[in-house]
């Protein structure tokens, strides 16, 4: 028999808020964390605004000389995992460190690191090249860092399936801890791609929204004009830990982790099936492995990135799984409110996706002013909505044709 797992620490790191309890205000009251972007010159770009966390001071979590020998992206994750972790109260000095391990999503890693050596070599020769590249610019490198900063010598990789890559490490810490390879994995995801060649590079893809007159209102998922996605950067982790053991340490437990599931839409390497085929699968699975009827499902954290394709191709992807059940869904997408941040998306959206649970209110989709006919379902436009929430889902796509599902609810039985 699978064993039990739950939320027992959650954090954050957002272009809108880095501590959860604000992070959550603000969405509820509908802020937006999307500005013109101040983390790079942006004189000469198509796009110039997002969601760049451009106040960043990780002191107080990392040392000056730290913060010198680590990426960007790497900063993000310790710091939403040092919150998540103290958050939830464990003392790793009296746990068993083979027992605890970490599994991280990133999409790109270091990123900024690459660019920046790339220069160095161009401009002043191989012999200038730092010898930190490496440990820096790898995707594993955040996940490294905290198992070394918390001694967890568990099971220890990073997942890298673009957008989805988070919720693909939650699935997989879920199911290190079911089948007892540990009692307490630290899992999520982390991206710092808002810089020159990230932005760039997106934007020649036409993947971005050119809003440039209201930057705030351009993320705007399921909304008629919506015109591409806002880039983001950001942190989110959370503490899973098999029932039992959280129970055993009177931890305080956010959310029972009842269910994941993936797939491959096996199409297009960066457009989504259109029918939305691939998705639906990915959350049929995520029910089945927690046992769970549509009906069951009272909210949905969706993808909801704002591009044409994407939000039309979820919105058949969720009347494909709930059928009858799909209009009486809370669904919203705070990528309205944060914009994307690809791989760490699903990180912070499960830390949202819990709050919901703890305050029983769908946050609200801002921005959708003008909804698209064919996205035709309840994507809680403007205003949060107060509702019995037990059960939600959150969903992740990315490109390549990645699809990952993951169900929390309240701990069922009581126990």
């Amino acid at each position: 028999m699978k064993r039990r797992v739950v939320i027992t620490g959650l954090g954050v790191v957002t272009p809108l808020a880095c501590k959860v309890d604000a992070l959550w205000k603000k969405v509820l009251d509908g802020e937006s964390g999307i500005h013109p972007i101040k983390l790079i010159d942006t004189s000469s770009f198509k796009v110039k605004f997002g969601g760049d966390v451009y106040d960043w001071d990780p002191s107080g979590y990392i040392t000056p000389k730290e913060v010198k020998r680590i990426d960007r992206f790497t900063q993000f994750a310790l710091v939403a995992g040092t919150d998540a972790i103290t958050d939830s109260g464990i003392d790793f000095s009296k746990e068993d460190a083979y027992r605890c391990g970490v599994i991280l999503g990133s999409g790109v890693g270091g990123l900024s690191t690459m660019e920046n050596q790339v220069e160095r070599l161009l401009t002043k020769g191989p012999d200038r090249v730092s010898p930190m590249t490496i440990p820096k610019l790898m995707l594993n490198a955040a996940g490294g860092h905290i198992s070394i900063r918390y001694g967890m010598k568990g099971p220890n990789y990073t997942v890298a399936t673009a957008c989805a890559s988070a919720t693909n490490a939650i699935g997989d810490a879920l199911k290190t801890i079911q089948y007892d390879d540990a009692d307490v994995m630290i899992t999520g995801g982390t991206e710092a791609a808002v810089t020159p060649m990230g932005i760039s590079a997106f934007a020649n893809m036409k993947a971005l929204s050119v809003r440039h007159d209201e930057p705030h209102r351009a993320s705007r998922p399921f909304d008629l004009d919506r015109d591409g996605f806002v880039m983001s950067e950001g942190a989110g982790v959370v503490v899973l830990e098999e029932l039992e053991h959280a129970k055993a340490r009177g931890a305080n437990i956010y959310a029972e982790v009842i269910g994941f599931g993936a797939s491959g839409d096996a199409g297009h390497i960066t457009q989504p099936d259109a029918e939305g085929t691939g998705a639906a699968l990915a959350m049929e699975r995520a029910l089945r492995d927690g046992k769970l009827s549509p009906d069951e499902v009272d909210y949905i954290n969706a993808h909801g990135t704002s591009t044409p394709l994407g939000d039309k191709a979820e919105t058949k992807a969720v009347k494909l799984v709930f059928g009858d059940h799909a209009p009486k869904l809370s669904i919203s997408s705070t990528k309205s409110h944060l914009g994307h941040s690809l791989g760490a998306s699903g990180g912070i959206e499960i830390v949202l996706a819990t709050m919901t649970l703890l305050d029983n209110t769908a946050p609200p989709t801002i921005n959708l002013e003008t909804p698209d006919p064919d996205c035709d379902l309840d994507y809680t436009p403007l205003t949060p909505k107060e509702r019995e929430i037990n059960i939600a889902m959150s969903n992740s796509f990315g490109f390549g044709g990645h699809n990952a599902s993951v169900v929390i609810g309240t701990l069922r039985n009581g126990q």
